[in-house]
Order: C-alpha cells, then structure tokens, then sequence
C-alpha cells in the first residue's frame, strides 16, 4: 500500500508543539509496514501492529462491515455485512503475531434465513459464554417493531422474540442473564409516524430455543423522569416520542444500564432490576469559547484554522461504555455528534442562513465579554471564512425577542469522561483530536470517509468520533476512540480516568488525494472490539476495528509482543472451522 504523504521518517523523529494540555507532547511519527501508521507520545505511547485483515467485498461506502462481535473459544468474529444483509463469520485462528495476513470468511448467512420478515440488520453481540449470538433485525418498515435472532456459533437461527421499533443495539450484562435492545424508534421520512424510543430487556436464562415473547419486558420513557434541559428536537412529539436510544452501556454489577440518547444531548439510567428508567439527564454543552476547546469550523477558508470561537456544541455522543476506577463508575462517551434530518422536519442549517436571528450573549459563554462579541459579529463572524458555513439546529432555545442568544453546533469533537453517580463531566478531550490530525495530516486534515480532501469536514462535525472502548494492556488500562470521518483510532491511557493522557494515533487508511476507493486501506472505523490476551489466538492483546466505508476489518495487536514468548495454551488450539 503506498504510504501517506507528510510523514516523518522514524529515523527523523522530533518533537511536535500540538498545544493540547499546558505543556507540549512529544510525539513521535512512525512509518511502519503494511500500510499502518501511528503516532505515539514520545517513547511512552502504546506501540501497535496490524496482524490481519478481513475484506468482505462489498463496493465502498456500502457498509460491508460495521458491528464485530468475537468468540474466545473458537476464535471465529461475527460482522455485520450491510452491502449483503447478512452475518460473515470469519476466523481469526491464523492469527500470528509475526506476520500479517488475510482473514477468512467461514460462511455468510445471509437475512433470508433468519426466519422473520425484515429489511436491514444492524448489530450483533455474542453471550458472554459464547453459547450464541443475538442480531438485531429492524422490520420492512423501520417504524414497525423489529426482532431480535438468537444464532448458534454456526450460524443456525434458534429462535427470535419482537422488540422495539428500529432495534439498533444490543449489549449482554455482565452474568449474560439479560439482553438489552436500544429500540432507535426513529420516525418515518414524512414525519407522519414517530414511534416511541426505547429499551427491550430479554430474560436469557432460559434454553434460548424456548425464548419467546414472554421474555420480553420494554421500558419506556415517561415525562416524570425526564430531568429540565433535556432536549426535545421536533417539538410537536412528546419525549417519549423524540427520544431515539442509540448505544447501551452496563455496569460491571449488572444493577445499571446507561443508555445514549445521541439527537437528545442525553444519557438515561435504566434499574436492571425494577426494570424502569429512573433518570434522562442532559449532557449540556461544550464550550468552544474557553482555552483547550478549539475547533476549525469553515470549510471555505482554504486553512487549517483550529481557534476559539463563539459556539456551544452539544457532546451527543454515539458509542459510550462504562470503566471502573477506585471503587468508582465512569462512563466514556465518543461524542459524534448528530441531526435529525427528514423529509417531513429538519433541524439542520447553516449558521450564516439563520444569521438575522442571533442575538448573542456574553452570559453564556466563559471566553467572550459583550464587547469581545459584538466586535466579531461587526468583523464578519457569520461569514463563510469564520463561522456562517457551521451546521447548527432550528431546535434550538431563544430569548423573549425570538433569538438566538448563542450558536450551536452539533458533537463535541472529543472523547469524555462523566460520573456514572452524578453524570458530571470529569474530563473531556478538549481540541486533542483536531490538534492532533491536524499535525499528522497537513494536507487531508478533517477529511470525510469518501473523499481525500483537506478540510471539507471542518463546518460539520470534523473528525466525529463514533466509537470508544477500553482494555488493559501490559497492566495499563487505555481508552480507543474511532474516528469516522478521518479515520483512525485514538489511544488514551485510563490509569488516571478523571485525567486521561494522549498515548498513540494510528491509522492503516490511505490517503492517495481522490475518491476513496480500494486502495485506500481500511476507512471509517464503526465498530471496535477488544480481545485480552487470555482470549486471543496469539496470546497478545488484540484490536478489531470494523470500518464500514472500506468494507474491511483490521486486526491490531497491541503492545511489545517480545513480552510474550511462548503461544498460550488457550491459543494451541485453533479455531474449529466449518468442514
């Protein structure tokens, strides 16, 4: 694969001034084989290669891989394959830590056989004792209910139980006793039918063969829970309504589940046990006004222009996951950032196209005085080369006169870390992620996932990180955030999780300045699945990473593997392959 341009040789490495705490990192540039490269801060960061890669075949941007879930005791990896509507079942037993290779398909199974009617399939998880896997399964008309099928590790559908409307999620608590379903419930493209969002929890501990309805209780949003500032996007549909679950999150006691209401701005609390929600609170809002949270926020100002600048952004996360710290819960968010936009309503617009309806107030921002505002308005703040290019949302607050008292856009461009208990913001990363691609991508900096080119991503939601999960390495735990428009995955070190700390960027997509096509490597990271030591077929800790716009699974050890001499045992026997 050819090489990305810019890259600073290793025998050439120096210091780069990235500006993203009080002091600058050292960060090294590493040019390594096989179409990865990385980044790491200084000698310290974590050192990664890529051992393998799965290519399902489907066309670019077709959604050929997105979800990945792994079986330790056959060493097999279940994709969700969009392009085919189907579950590929691959191998990962020929794995090995000195060499690359190409990952097999065991078998496809395709959505013809899963026994219920349904258009799409969108998430797949595995027991926790790896007996079967559960697939998400929306039906022909996404506002209807959908389903959910239980598969064997051979792929032979065992049973399936109705769900919520548009089930898009599913995530096992910790005993594998129950199943959880974030039901999206998003509306039709008209808007004339709004199902109600939310959480299907299936009682698994009964013979799968016998799951059926009865096992299913859904919880649901009603307004008594639902905390002030919460917010409400179509403003003629009730919470429960509006509300839209995207991504579901369990405490290591199965007592909580956490559940990401990406379009809302929120994060609710579901009791395992009463099985209600008791709690939606907002997230609130960034502010790009203060010193470590810079954005570039035009895509026609022809620079790499990372500052601050007058705009709250809602976090809006999509992947979230909890991480137990000192006795502590907190759960990490991956804040991409995200709109409703149908046919019927659409929230979204541009800053410059609503411009006569702001009214800013210095009150509301810790950056800025009254003058310090009104003084950019008069120098063209809502013009395309400073903010007029930014998506911002009709559903906004206004003040008595009708304005809008300050700008807002959509995802935090960051990572967070929050109090399960108080679900306050303990850390955020700030500008990090810009600062950083920015350094290592002069020429593609904030590109989009079908196309190489510089900065047309900046007056959206920039690099929108999609995805965040953790594992221990070496005895250090570490955060890994997918990055969906440019690609690549960021590394922070959790030892401290109120202060996480930058460890190591990589990235196998390749930049060749055109269309994104075969030959750019593995683009757009969706899905992202940790394998400890003691569970892979190597005997190192592993790193899958789904990227849906490639249709490809990258396969990533993590860590010194001169540390591990010996294959495990757990490792000497492979994976059990169809005959």
């Amino acid at each position: 694969m050819k090489t990305m341009k810019k890259l600073i040789p290793a025998a050439a490495v120096g210091v780069l001034s990235l500006g993203l705490f009080q002091s600058p990192i050292a960060t090294a540039a590493i040019e390594t084989p096989k179409g990865l490269e990385y980044y790491k801060k200084g000698n310290t960061g974590l050192t990664v290669k890529k051992l393998g890669r799965y290519t399902s075949g489907a066309q670019i941007d077709e959604g050929g891989t997105e979800i990945v879930a792994y079986d330790a005791k056959t060493f097999r990896a279940f994709s969700v394959n969009g392009a085919e509507r189907a579950i590929d079942i691959i191998d990962l037993s020929g794995l090995k830590k000195d060499s690359t290779a190409d990952i097999p398909l065991l078998k496809r199974v395709p959505l013809s056989d899963f026994g219920v009617e349904a258009s799409d399939l969108t998430s797949v998880a595995i027991h926790p004792g790896g007996d079967y896997i559960a697939v998400s399964v929306p039906a022909a008309d996404k506002t209807d209910d959908g389903h959910i099928v239980f598969m064997s590790i051979d792929g032979e559908p065992l049973s399936n139980v109705r769900v919520g409307a548009l089930p898009d999620m599913l995530a096992f608590t910790p005993d594998g006793s129950q199943l959880l379903v974030a039901n999206e419930g998003e509306p039709s493209d008209d808007y004339t039918v709004n199902p109600e969002g939310s959480v299907s929890i299936i009682d698994v501990t009964s013979s799968i063969e016998d799951i059926n309805e009865r096992h299913v209780t859904t919880a649901r949003f009603t307004e008594n829970i639902i905390e002030d500032g919460v917010r409400k996007v179509h403003p003629e549909s009730t919470y429960a309504e509006d509300l839209e679950p995207e991504y579901i999150t369990v405490d290591k006691d199965g007592k909580y589940a956490y559940v990401a209401l990406q379009e809302n701005n929120a994060i609710a609390k579901l009791d395992l046990e009463t099985k209600e929600f008791v709690s939606v609170q907002s997230l609130g809002h960034k502010d790009f006004s203060v010193q470590n949270n810079k954005l570039d926020a035009s895509n026609k100002d022809d620079a790499i222009d990372i500052r601050n600048w007058p705009v709250l952004s809602m976090f809006q996360p999509d992947g979230i996951t909890t991480f137990e710290s000192g006795g502590n819960t907190y759960i990490l968010s991956a804040n991409e950032g995200d709109v409703q936009d149908w046919k019927g309503f659409s929230e979204e617009t541009r800053v410059a196209d609503v411009a006569g309806d702001y009214q800013l107030n210095a009150d509301l921002y810790k950056g800025y005085n009254q003058n310090q505002l009104d003084r950019l308005v008069r120098n063209g703040l809502f013009e395309e080369n400073q903010l007029g290019r930014l998506t911002t949302s009709i559903s906004q607050p206004k003040n008595d006169q009708g304005k809008y008292e300050a700008i807002y856009g959509f995802g935090g461009r960051s990572f967070s870390v929050w109090h399960a208990e108080s679900m306050e913001l303990a850390y955020d990363s700030g500008d990090d992620f810009e600062q950083i691609t920015a350094k290592v991508y002069p020429d593609y900096f904030n590109s989009t996932n079908d196309e190489d080119k510089l900065d047309n991503r900046s007056d959206d939601k920039g690099p929108e990180p999609e995805s965040v999960i953790t594992g221990e390495v070496d005895g250090t735990p570490y955060a890994f955030i997918g990055l969906e428009r440019q690609g690549g995955i960021m590394v922070y070190d959790l030892t401290k999780p109120t202060k996480p700390k930058f460890s190591t960027y990589f990235s196998s997509r390749v930049f060749n300045g055109g269309d994104v096509t075969t030959e750019n490597g593995d683009v757009a990271p969706e899905g992202l699945t940790f394998i400890p030591a003691t569970e892979s077929p190597t005997g190192q800790e592993l790193l899958l990473a789904a990227h849906e716009v490639s249709g490809t699974i990258a396969a990533y050890s993590l860590g010194d593997a001169s540390k591990r001499d010996k294959l495990p045992e757990h490792a000497k026997a492979k994976g059990k392959a169809f005959e």
